[in-house]
């Protein structure tokens, strides 16, 4: 039996607000979370995935109050990222309504946070997110991928691809592969980041960054994508889940 095709909006959170920019610069409001969330899931979003742009000690607790209000009105899973540095943030997360979490800074600077909360709650409800470019500023990599941290604003000289296979041999349950070059523009997916990254990986892996038209949805389909992820697109009414659905069904797609 083939796995239905998941479409997630993202929603970054920056002091209990959704934003959004390009490159993660020049954010502007779009709207409360809570609100687009459970939009989203009588929308027929597959999931909701929120993320905590600031990451303080402030925005957790913030972030908490969101999953907390979402959990009683949105039914679909919830993901939840941003600011995750130690198994407690996981397990408040959870028992707030989170079904799964999201994790990136913290794990590149302790690779062994994967495991033990792998260990604990199941690969299920662990995302690696992977922030990735192509290799500058005299970086070079085996793949010419590179990791960044602080919303692509910073590159840390690690392979990309090299981290995302650790990550799933240290337990994460799914890649959430975020192109840094393509994110905000709407000019597509970075197909060739992707095709690169599905042909090592084994594990789900979730396209993000750059979708701007229902058919890039469908490229990122074809190209090995088991979820496509997208924000301001649907943020800011230029695309509707529905319709995206619509486009990969009809393109061959099993959507839900």
């Amino acid at each position: 039996m083939s796995v239905a095709l998941r479409v997630i909006p993202c929603l970054d959170v920056d002091g209990g607000r959704v934003v959004k920019g390009v490159n993660f610069r020049n954010l502007r409001d779009a709207g409360d979370p809570v609100t687009l969330a459970a939009r989203y899931d009588e929308l027929g979003a597959d999931e909701v995935t929120f993320l905590d742009v600031s990451a303080s000690a402030a925005g957790r607790a913030t972030m908490v109050e969101v999953v907390e209000r979402s959990a009683d009105l949105v039914f679909v899973p919830l993901t939840v990222g941003g600011g995750i540095r130690r198994v407690e943030d996981v397990d408040r997360l959870l028992r707030a309504g989170a079904d799964k979490v999201g994790v990136n800074t913290a794990a590149i600077g302790d690779p062994a946070l994967i495991e033990r909360i792998a260990d604990r709650f199941g690969s299920q409800v662990l995302v690696l997110s992977v922030d990735a470019r192509r290799c500058r500023d005299g970086v070079t990599t085996r793949s010419g991928y590179q990791v960044t941290t602080h919303g692509g604003r910073r590159g840390v000289d690690l392979d990309a691809l090299a981290w995302a296979q650790l990550g799933e041999e240290l337990g994460a349950g799914e890649i959430l592969l975020n192109s840094m070059d393509a994110d905000g523009t709407t000019a597509g997916f970075d197909l060739e980041m992707l095709r690169d990254f599905r042909k090592k990986l084994n594990v789900p892996l979730i396209a993000s960054g750059g979708a701007g038209t229902p058919a890039h949805f469908v490229e990122a389909a074809a190209t090995g994508a088991d979820a496509v992820l997208a924000a301001s697109v649907f943020h800011f009414g230029t695309l509707s889940i529905r319709q995206v659905k619509d486009v990969l069904a009809n393109a061959g797609y099993e959507v839900r």
